[in-house]
């Protein structure tokens, strides 16, 4: 009908200048969403900036950020605050290294295994957390406030206390836990609950315990190689995978980028053997038919 066909063009009109409406109005209220946040954290007795991305690797807090050359921090892990790593040293999966009230100083080729917390202390003394080189703190290990002197291992789910210090080439069994202010001599082995002198180390232990910083080390870098990989990279790799599972290469070789394989014909690439042809020219000579 003839209303129906005069009220169309203003149903459109109404629809553009909603959109209009709406496309102006949102910016502005970006805007006040980000003058608000920063209010907020103005008011905050220590403002900590809150960023929308999965991964807490290094965060600062008090002024302080963390620092250091270290080969792998792991995206799931969070580093804090008054921290400092040295080469080739690596925070894994999970792991936290909290230097908030104080602060944490790691040595080279050390390593902090996953899910693995790494502490200060303020309010009950006033203690750093210092590791040297060479150490490695095992899975769920705690690590409080203390010093762990060069080539010490700290086992799974081990607990190291405020103020303690474990001396040079140790090692702390799993599960065992040292308690405040204990001193582990150099070349010992701690277990139980509190931990007590078990007995000294071997010399194939005192081996393991650098082989296994040393290997550590080494497989870091291999993690820190494929975390740092892009969404395209890893979609790339993982049809490269796909691929070499269905391809059979006496069939249909791949061929390598800069590569020209000898039964390219006219330059559409391999078909596949059974496809191959030995043809030298486009056109064949036709040949007189037999009867």
């Amino acid at each position: 009908p003839a209303c129906c066909w005069r009220a169309a063009p203003y149903a459109d009109a109404g629809s553009s200048m909603i959109k209009q409406v709406f496309s102006a109005a949102g910016p502005v209220l970006k805007a006040a969403g980000k003058a608000i946040d920063s209010a907020g954290m103005a008011l905050e007795a220590v403002p900590i900036t809150e960023k929308l991305v999965a991964s807490t690797r290094s965060v600062a807090f008090g002024g302080k950020v963390p620092a250091g050359a270290a080969a792998f921090v792991a995206p799931t892990a969070t580093v804090i605050g008054d921290v400092t790593i040295g080469p080739g040293s690596s925070v894994w999966y999970g792991a936290k290294v909290r230097g908030d009230v104080h602060t944490i100083k790691i040595g080279a080729n050390s390593s902090v295994g996953d899910n693995a917390m790494v502490h200060v202390a303020k309010i009950a003394g006033d203690s750093p957390t210092l590791i040297g080189d060479n150490v490695t703190i095992g899975a769920n290990a705690l690590v409080h406030a203390c010093t762990l002197e060069s080539n010490v291992v700290v086992g799974m789910g081990a607990h190291v206390l405020d103020g303690a210090v474990v001396g040079a080439t140790s090692m702390i069994a799993p599960g065992a836990i040292v308690t405040p202010g204990t001193k582990v001599p150099a070349g010992q082995l701690w277990s139980g609950v509190p931990a007590k002198h078990l007995r000294d180390l071997t010399a194939e232990e005192i081996e393991a315990i650098m082989a296994t910083a040393t290997e550590t080390a080494t497989l870091s870098k291999q993690h820190a190689l494929e975390c740092s990989k892009s969404f395209e990279e890893v979609e790339a790799e993982k049809y490269e995978w796909d691929d070499a599972q269905i391809r059979n290469d006496d069939y249909l070789p791949r061929v390598q980028p800069g590569q020209h394989p000898e039964d390219d014909y006219m330059g559409q690439g391999t078909p596949g053997l059974i496809f191959n042809s030995k043809l030298k020219q486009v056109v064949q000579p036709k040949q007189k038919a037999e009867w």
